[in-house]
């Protein structure tokens, strides 16, 4: 065929389409992978670089491998296996408190003109809240309620709760501390109230429970006070009984000894004795001054001189007996045969009977008075919260259990990493 110009035209076969290459993954893809053939990675010197996976790969070792499985066992497993026990397993638990504390009545001034006694409000014993602390969680206080209570009925397993359940036939010793895990006693110092707080499966059980351990409490505190009342009495009433009888054999031997020497009081006797030796002395002086005239006037013979005579010799037997009486007494059965001796003796049993009415007497007082410190010794329980009945569950505290158990074992966990590296540190 001719063109324009008359030049022949040269036509080409059609050219086959060639097919097309597959398209080509982008080479960041094959580095992540790391299944490029080294042609799209190639450096500057021409050598290949690994893939991203196998370079995170490369550093990680068998002591990294470990550490996250001890990881797994010792964070994840327990932590999550806690969380689905509280969460589906554990068994609502109620609780019931109370709250009381100890008083004393304690003696008034003795100008109180309200009473003898007064209430101290603000008074109480802090040994005796300690002591009802160690009673109410004591092995006497679980066996007074395992005698009034079913406990293993109470806090028997509920569903598959076999952690906060109480196992049957269990020892004295494991029952104990599972009562102390399900009692808690508070104690505030300054105010001297304690708050008694009970849990139970059921409500009402933990009411139950909380008015039997108030009431015990109550017991313990009368017979506390009880004794302290005796203690305080036994010792005035002995000091009373010793000078009762004291006193007794004091006047006892003042008594045997004036009848044996027939005289109320040898002091008086002596000054009586000794006055009427006087009197005598001095009638029988005038006597004697009556006969001396009588004797210028009259005959030796004389009825006058006679009778003066007879009345000086009477007077002098008089006078002999009285001073017989004043140097020896009346008795021969008396240990001392003058009068200074029996004076001194019985100024002796004076001076003993007059100590013991002295002692008998201030035993008596200080006997009132012990009688006044007891009743202000008494004590009580005062209950102003009683034992309330709960309508909802207050325990377990789920989240907060797991919470700890998860603390827990990471904490233990990273411990035991710690001294791991720090053996191998030092290694």
């Amino acid at each position: 065929m001719d063109g324009a110009e008359g030049q022949p035209v040269r036509i080409d076969p059609p050219i086959a389409a060639k097919p097309k290459a597959p398209a080509k993954a982008p080479p960041n893809l094959h580095l992540l992978l790391g299944t490029d053939d080294g042609s799209a990675r190639k450096g500057v010197k021409g050598k290949a670089k690994p893939g991203l996976i196998k370079r995170l790969l490369k550093p990680v070792k068998w002591r990294h491998a470990i550490i996250a499985a001890t990881f797994a066992l010792c964070v994840v497993v327990p932590a999550s296996t806690a969380s689905f026990y509280m969460a589906f397993i554990a068994a609502d638990q109620y609780h019931s408190s109370a709250s009381f504390s100890v008083r004393s009545i304690e003696a008034a001034s003795a100008g109180d003109i309200l009473g003898i006694f007064s209430q101290a409000s603000g008074s109480s014993t802090v040994s005796d809240g300690f002591i009802l602390i160690d009673y109410i969680r004591s092995e006497e206080m679980l066996a007074d309620v395992s005698k009034n209570f079913d406990l293993e009925k109470m806090f028997a397993r509920r569903g598959g709760d076999f952690f906060f359940s109480l196992t049957p036939g269990l020892p004295i010793e494991d029952k104990l501390e599972y009562w102390r895990n399900m009692v808690a006693v508070s104690f505030d110092h300054a105010s001297g109230i304690m708050t008694l707080d009970l849990r139970a499966f059921d409500p009402n059980d933990a009411q139950n429970l909380t008015n039997f351990i108030i009431g015990r409490s109550e017991a313990l505190i009368n017979t506390l006070s009880d004794r302290a009342r005796e203690e305080i009495m036994r010792g005035a009433q002995q000091e009373v009984k010793f000078a009762e009888d004291r006193l007794l054999k004091a006047r006892t031997e003042v008594r045997q000894y004036r009848d044996v020497s027939q005289e109320v009081d040898p002091v008086e006797g002596a000054k009586v004795a000794s006055q009427i030796i006087g009197e005598l002395e001095g009638k029988l002086a005038s006597l004697n001054t009556t006969l001396t005239t009588a004797r210028t006037q009259m005959a030796e013979e004389s009825p006058r001189i006679k009778v003066l005579k007879a009345q000086m010799s009477s007077i002098r037997e008089q006078i002999a007996t009285e001073k017989e009486r004043l140097g020896s007494g009346a008795g021969n059965n008396v240990a001392s045969s003058d009068v200074a001796g029996r004076i001194e003796k019985f100024q002796n049993l004076a001076t003993e009977e007059e100590f013991a009415e002295k002692a008998y007497t201030a035993a008596m007082a200080s006997l009132e008075k012990a009688r006044i410190d007891a009743n202000g010794k008494e004590r009580y329980l005062a209950t102003f919260i009683r034992p309330t009945l709960s309508e909802e569950a207050q325990y377990p505290k789920r989240l907060l259990d797991s919470i700890l158990v998860l603390l827990g074992c990471l904490f233990a966990w990273s411990v035991g990493v710690m001294i791991y590296y720090n053996i191998r540190d030092r290694a």
